[in-house]
């Protein structure tokens, strides 16, 4: 079986090659940066820590025994960056949003230019983003960082109970709960949509 180009600059790296890990990071930053813009809805402590994952993934390399792919290994390291982050701000009663979704090379900007759609879809598209961000910073900490993982990185819900220390009962429970808030977030705001929609235009009352 042929080994995957993770696993061979993974090998190249441990040996010493910089460019090797040079190249994973290429591979990997703008997914990690993503990552932790979701969780800390803040696109400059989401550069430093995108920064503070690589130089622990570098650091703890010779560690990496292949029992996951190199991508959910570097991924953990991002969501535990977080995390810190995340207690630090609680410790420290620090709160704040970025309201804008735009990167400069962040995946969230590039699903917005790479459509064909026009300047209303496109607008529409990021309404909708800024939307889904802003609901998922609303989160508690417990269930933003599961939501996170499970319907943004893809891991199974035993990857996570491993990578928080939880339960497999406790994980499912907070992600439910997650999936629930979001869902009474949307339907809240498709009404408020629909009544703005609906409502008649003034000076028109007389025609009907």
């Amino acid at each position: 079986m042929s080994k995957s180009l993770d696993e061979l600059l993974v090998e190249r790296a441990k040996r010493g090659d910089v460019e090797a890990f040079e190249q994973l990071i290429s591979q990997h930053e703008k997914t990690v940066y993503n990552i932790a813009y979701r969780l800390t809805g803040n696109h400059e402590d989401a550069s430093d820590i995108a920064q503070e994952a690589f130089i622990r993934a570098y650091s703890s390399l010779a560690d990496f025994r292949g029992d996951s792919s190199f991508a959910t290994w570097l991924y953990r390291i991002v969501n535990n960056a977080c995390l810190d982050e995340l207690r630090r701000r609680k410790r420290q009663k620090v709160t704040y949003l970025d309201q804008s979704v735009e990167m400069e090379d962040g995946e969230v900007s590039r699903q917005v230019a790479d459509t064909a759609d026009g300047p209303e879809q496109a607008l529409e598209r990021v309404e909708l983003q800024r939307a889904v961000q802003e609901s998922i910073l609303q989160l508690d900490e417990e269930y933003r960082v599961v939501l996170v993982m499970r319907e943004l990185q893809g891991y199974s819900y035993n990857e996570i109970a491993e990578a928080l220390h939880l339960n497999l009962g406790t994980v499912k429970s907070r992600l439910n709960r997650a999936r629930g808030a979001l869902k009474e977030k949307f339907m809240s705001l498709e009404l408020l949509s629909s009544s703005v929609v609906c409502r008649p235009r003034r000076g028109k009352a007389h025609e009907l």
